[in-house]
């Protein structure tokens, strides 16, 4: 098949879901056509040594990656962003009815940012047969101006045309099904296909000592969390589930974002001398960070559009074959429950949590590794690189065939 993606994002930025998919069906024997951006994620500004241009493609066996140009504010406003996402879609409408217009499929990496250059290149392209994997259905802003975003109306009624339009529309959770459902899609067209980590990196491995250094004191347990210090987490519910169990565990905050002011700040005023913060790493690292813990933390906070979401670190965290403990609600609890990957509590209840970190310091190490062990099952069956582009493969066969006997 000759299949194109739009993205967003794309390596070399952290994008390893578009990235992966495209070198994967590459070597399947497709042909593929990615249209993208520039990189500049996440600082908002254009890489070192990259220049935006008209003109710019790169081509490898079977691949061609087409980049077009697209505003970089880098002040992180909901302005900036608007104008970022409104002056890519210009750029795809200027470009892909050429770029794209002979393909047998199309592939969607819909964010909120790709939501309105999709609906123009779905215009542009006819009825061109395309797969929507939808992978969050709001901007990750405070909750306050998503609300506002909301009330606008216009990003909720152009994601409505382009679920109505799509061939096939793939979700990243069970739960997200009714979110795309109410906001739209056809309940027939729509699918589950579970993200994948980047298994070149997050796979098992042993700490290394600088890893243990970094993450141990001594043989406490520690719970590790690694990523976004933000709105959606609710982090400050772990420090002070922690701040309870000061002499049992260590609580270990890898990375920074928009909240961690707050968190320090609250880790401070409880005297919580286990809640400790270490600077972002470089995703090399962290299988080893991994390794050196005794459990990763995934934190939601309860939040309705949060329920059908699962984060990329519960991924990651199951494919190194570490064990988990969540706090969140929906489906991030459901597979770690259904895959007896580590231990589960409702979100934003911070005694429910100290229970689950007391219960976690008292479970013997090798019944914590059992858990990593299964969960590492569980991520190779359901959510790996092979079962997710199985599943993609198969619905861009499906929208392509249905269009060829439609136009019969």
């Amino acid at each position: 098949m000759k299949i194109g993606i739009l993205s967003y994002h794309f390596p070399p930025e952290p994008a390893f879901i578009p990235g992966s998919l495209a070198e994967e069906l590459a070597a399947r024997g497709h042909e593929v056509r990615v249209l993208t951006g520039f990189p500049d994620y996440p600082g908002g500004h254009v890489y070192p040594g990259w220049r935006q241009r008209w003109r710019h493609q790169t081509h490898s066996e079977r691949l061609t990656v087409r980049r077009v140009p697209r505003y970089a504010g880098g002040d992180g406003s909901a302005k900036a962003r608007m104008a970022s996402w409104l002056s890519f879609a210009g750029s795809v409408a200027l470009t892909g009815r050429r770029y794209l217009g002979d393909v047998d499929a199309l592939y969607v990496f819909q964010l909120p940012a790709v939501t309105f250059a999709a609906a123009g290149l779905l215009r542009l392209l006819g009825r061109v047969p395309t797969v929507l994997h939808v992978q969050d259905v709001w901007p990750e802003e405070e909750p306050d101006r998503a609300g506002e975003a909301r009330r606008s109306g216009r990003l909720d009624a152009t994601l409505r045309r382009i679920y109505q339009e799509a061939g096939a529309v793939a979700v990243t959770a069970p739960s997200m099904r009714d979110l795309v459902v109410a906001g739209g899609a056809d309940p027939d067209r729509v699918r589950v296909v579970l993200n994948w980590t980047d298994e070149r990196i997050f796979r098992p491995t042993e700490p290394s000592r600088a890893a243990r250094r970094l993450i141990r004191r001594d043989d406490r347990c520690v719970v590790m969390h690694a990523g976004t210090i933000g709105v959606r987490q609710g982090l400050e519910t772990a420090v002070r589930a922690a701040a309870t169990l000061d002499d049992r565990m260590d609580l270990v905050l890898v990375g920074s974002g928009a909240e961690e002011r707050r968190v320090r700040g609250l880790a401070a005023e409880l005297r919580a001398d286990n809640v400790r913060f270490v600077d972002r790493r470089s995703p090399l690292d962290m299988p080893e960070l991994y390794a050196a813990a005794d459990y990763q933390l995934v934190m939601l906070r309860d939040l309705p559009e949060l329920r059908g979401m699962v984060p990329g670190k519960l991924q990651a965290a199951l494919s190194c074959a570490a064990p988990v403990v969540a706090s969140a609600g929906g489906d991030t609890v459901a597979l770690v429950e259904r895959a007896r990957a580590g231990l589960s509590c409702p979100p934003e209840d911070w005694a429910a949590l100290a229970d689950r970190f007391w219960l976690a310091s008292a479970i013997p190490p090798p019944a914590r590794v059992d858990m990593g062990r299964r969960g590492r099952d569980a991520y190779l069956r359901e959510m790996s690189l092979r079962a997710g582009v199985d599943r993609i493969e198969r619905l861009l066969h499906e929208v392509s065939a249905l269009a060829a006997t439609t136009r019969r």
